[in-house]
This record gives structure tokens, C-alpha cells and sequence, in this order.
């Protein structure tokens, strides 16, 4: 029922579903469940109070569960939760959470690529893809179905909305809003991500609407507050979910959004 390698350590309060794999060397440490059919392979670990789910697949060398790389940190007994259906590739870490929500959370359905870090208290929704070597600092939000490109850095309490796209090696120190394409350092939007939003059936009329708050957002002289009345006077924008899903994005903030603080300097400039 349970494929364990002679060499792999798992402590005895560890309870592992049907199916489970673990091969060699890998290491389960206490209270960890593990889901129906997930495979731990070389090498893997997983630490204390981590909860993973089914159909997972955890390549070698990959640390799931350790405790915050962060000062505060206390001890605590967090959690860190991994759904199902995820694929965790080499020497990706995920660490659990601090007091401050108590837990780390993966949704189901990811992709982490190798070297990947999702720091403490951070929540990765669903179907997202984090590439080579990006990295979550503390606290950091992954709306559903985002790509963070390879090497990207998040600043600590930032927001990435559903469907965005980072480009590689982009340093993000403020939310990049739902639905948006970003690259660089200083990031740049250049518009909605019209690729994801097809890929996930999202229709022409509301791609068409999604494109005018953007303009408003990025291409007028209003800030975020004047976008937001902009865009909710407008009635055939708000009537779709899509375009209320952003509004709510943009009036949720505190970091300001990515993009912004530029195109006002160039403003300011021109002026």
C-alpha cells in the first residue's frame, strides 16, 4: 500500500496515505500528513507540522515545511499546507508559517520549477506557475493562474493578482494587479495578458473591457483612487466579474501598484 524506500527516515506520528512513495534518504518528520499516490523522491524532505496533499510529486532534494528564515520566529508550532496535484522540481523550499497567520499555503494544481522559495506566511493560490529560481519573501500573495518568470524577486507583503505574467529576472516591490503582463526592474506594465486570459476562456467582450480599465490605469493622468470611481461609473465595464475582481484588487492595496510611481515620474518630467 505504501512504496518506502529501506533507507528514508519517517517519524512514527507521520501518517501516509495509500499509495505514498518515498525513496531513498528522503526524511518525514513529525505530525506530517501525506496524501493518496504523492511521491517523494531522493533525497526530499519534508519537516514538522506540514500537511501535503494527493498526487503531489516531490523531486529530489526539495525541503517542505522548515521553520521561517525569519527573526521573529519564536518557535511557534505553524503549518505549512500543500494541496493537491502540485509538482514541487529540486531543491525547491518552502517554509511554514510564523505567528503572524500561522500558516504557510500552496493551492492544488502548481507548478514550483527548481530552486524555487516561497518564504513563510506567504499563500500561492491555484494553477500557478513559479519558474527557475523565483522567490516569495514573507507574506506574499499568487492570485490563481499566474506566472512568475524565472529569477524574480517579491518584496515581502506584496500581491501578484490572478492571471498575471512576470517576465524573468523582474525585481517586484509593489502588487502587480490582476490580469497585467510586467517585466523588469523597475517593473513596466505593457497591458493585460491577453494569452492567459484566452487560455483560460475568459471572453472577448470581457478581455475588450479589461483593456479599458488598463488604459485608465496606465495610459490617463488619475491615480489609483480616480481609476477605481472610473471604472465603477461605467456600466458595461462593471457588469463583468472579471473587471469587479480588479476594482476590488486596486482598492485592497497598500503597497501601491507596480508601474505607477514610474509613469507619474515621467509625467512630472514631461510636464
Amino acid at each position: 500500500m505504501i512504496d518506502l524506500h529501506p533507507t528514508a527516515v519517517v517519524h512514527p506520528s507521520a501518517r501516509l496515505a495509500e499509495g505514498v512513495v518515498v525513496g531513498p534518504y528522503a526524511v518525514i518528520g513529525e505530525d506530517v500528513q501525506v496524501g493518496a499516490r504523492t511521491t517523494l523522491g531522493p533525497h526530499a524532505v519534508v519537516e514538522p507540522y506540514t500537511t501535503i496533499g494527493a498526487d503531489c510529486r516531490i523531486f529530489p532534494g526539495a525541503v517542505v515545511g522548515a521553520v521561517p528564515q525569519d527573526l521573529k520566529f519564536d518557535g511557534e508550532r505553524t503549518r505549512c499546507v500543500i494541496g493537491d496535484r502540485n509538482t514541487i522540481r529540486e531543491c525547491v523550499t518552502i517554509n511554514r508559517g510564523t505567528a503572524a497567520s500561522g500558516e504557510t499555503r500552496v493551492g492544488d494544481d502548481n507548478l514550483l520549477m527548481a530552486y524555487v522559495h516561497v518564504a513563510h506566511d506567504c499563500v500561492v493560490g491555484n494553477g500557478i506557475v513559479l519558474a527557475n529560481a523565483a522567490t516569495l519573501a514573507g507574506h506574499v500573495t499568487v492570485g490563481d493562474g499566474a506566472v512568475v518568470g524565472g529569477l524574480v524577486g517579491v518584496h515581502q507583503f506584496c500581491r501578484i493578482g490572478t492571471l498575471a505574467m512576470i517576465g524573468a529576472m523582474s525585481r517586484i516591490v509593489q502588487d502587480v494587479p490582476p490580469y497585467a503582463l510586467a517585466e523588469g526592474a523597475p517593473p513596466r506594465v505593457s497591458g493585460t495578458n491577453v494569452v492567459g486570459l484566452r487560455r483560460a476562456g475568459v471572453a472577448a467582450e470581457v478581455r475588450t473591457a479589461l483593456k479599458e480599465a488598463y488604459r485608465l490605469l496606465y495610459r490617463q493622468s488619475l491615480n489609483v483612487s480616480q481609476t477605481v470611481l472610473a471604472i465603477e461609473a461605467d456600466a458595461s465595464m462593471m457588469v463583468h466579474g472579471e473587471v469587479r475582481h480588479l476594482v476590488a484588487f486596486l482598492k485592497g492595496g497598500t503597497r501601491g501598484l507596480v508601474g505607477i510611481a514610474r509613469r507619474q515620474r515621467a509625467a512630472e518630467f514631461e510636464g
